[in-house]
């Protein structure tokens, strides 16, 4: 079942992303041959409003085929009026970035539904107290709910801990105990963390671990667009940040997951709900639209590339080099694609 949710999930993905693309260069008058869900053989096909729409064998991918534009060999090329090839760089640029922009928009409608159905979030209730902390100093307890902070509400464990990483001095905790209410002075000390990226760092810390408690967030009309655009901004920036980090050998390459990271997450992801499948679709499609952005020649952000070089030097990429950068392009996809299997197949073997 899990695999099925992952192939589901991921094919309307790229459909979503190819769909960008096909939007776009049909509004610019470009002809679309070929639109295809996959790699390979195809499965089955239909022709409507002049393209083959086409499910194929390997469900990875998937390609809108422009007349006139054609990766597997940049050298053939149409200038007929309907071809991509005709089109100024803006427009092409405009069409290449449709399906990455595609791809934020699906996950901002993916948030915001998300928003809708009530998300479930920590809540600030403490559950492990570090010996000798500053919260075990002030006499925190375990399954003690913190309400207040400097007179600021707390509503769940992501705004207590950023208030405290961010605090200067000491700080009024309005704890709720056993149906009673106290208050505890504290002040919260630089102490070792791990980020999100596996990486050491120092932050201001109280000293406690959460409970894992969890309730369900309520948010207003105004704030379910709030939210929607607040979660699409933060999964993009993770997803550059790590790339980044990646590239320059901040996180090691062991990190990078593969295929069957994506169906174990999906599996996870359908044991703990609908709720669960449509974050991790949501941060895929941002995944998807991030990476196709990648100056790579083989993905949108590498065509985006040539075409901006046209754009400022008034002439076309020799088409030597498209070639030569479209072959190196696509090793360097099969190598991070090969990296990832092999870090996924090494973390199930041990």
């Amino acid at each position: 079942m899990s695999i099925f949710v992952s192939l589901l999930v991921i094919s309307a993905l790229i459909f979503f992303h190819e769909l960008g693309h096909y939007i776009v260069a049909r509004l610019m008058g470009v002809y679309v041959e070929t639109f295809s869900i996959g790699f390979g053989t195809k499965i089955a096909s239909f022709k409507k409003w002049g393209t083959e729409w086409r499910l194929a064998i390997i469900p990875l991918g998937g390609y809108v085929k422009m007349k006139g534009q054609d990766d597997s060999d940049p050298s053939k090329k149409s200038y007929d009026n309907d071809s991509y090839n005709v089109k100024t760089p803006t427009q092409k640029i405009f069409i290449l970035l449709a399906g990455p922009a595609a791809n934020f928009i699906l996950a901002f409608v993916l948030y915001f539904v998300i928003a809708l159905g009530g998300p479930n979030i920590l809540s600030p209730v403490i559950g492990k107290v570090v010996k000798d902390s500053p919260a075990y100093v002030a006499d925190l307890q375990t399954n003690d709910t913190i309400r207040y902070i400097n007179g600021q509400a707390i509503k769940t464990w992501k705004d207590m801990a950023k208030i405290i990483e961010y605090s200067n001095g000491s700080l009024t905790i309005e704890i709720e105990r056993a149906g009673f209410i106290e208050t505890k002075i504290l002040t919260p000390k630089i102490s070792e963390a791990t980020n999100m990226f596996n990486e050491i760092i120092q932050k201001k810390m109280i000293g406690i671990g959460s409970a894992r408690v969890t309730h369900k967030l309520e948010l207003s009309p105004s704030e379910l667009l709030s939210y929607a655009s607040e979660q699409t901004v933060f999964a993009s920036t993770m997803i550059f940040t790590g790339l980044k980090k990646l590239i320059v050998g901040e996180v090691p390459a062991k990190e990078l997951g593969g295929v069957i990271s994506i169906v174990k997450l999906t599996s996870d992801a359908t044991d703990a709900g609908w709720m669960s499948v449509l974050f991790f679709a949501a941060l895929i499609s941002v995944n998807l639209g991030v990476l196709n952005l990648l100056p790579i020649p083989a993905l949108d952000g590498g065509h985006i590339m040539f075409n901006l070089y046209e754009l400022i030097f008034r002439r076309e990429a020799s088409e030597a080099i498209i070639i030569k950068l479209t072959i190196a392009g696509w090793i360097i996809l099969f190598s991070l694609m090969g990296l990832g299997l092999f870090n996924d197949i090494n973390r199930l073997m041990n």
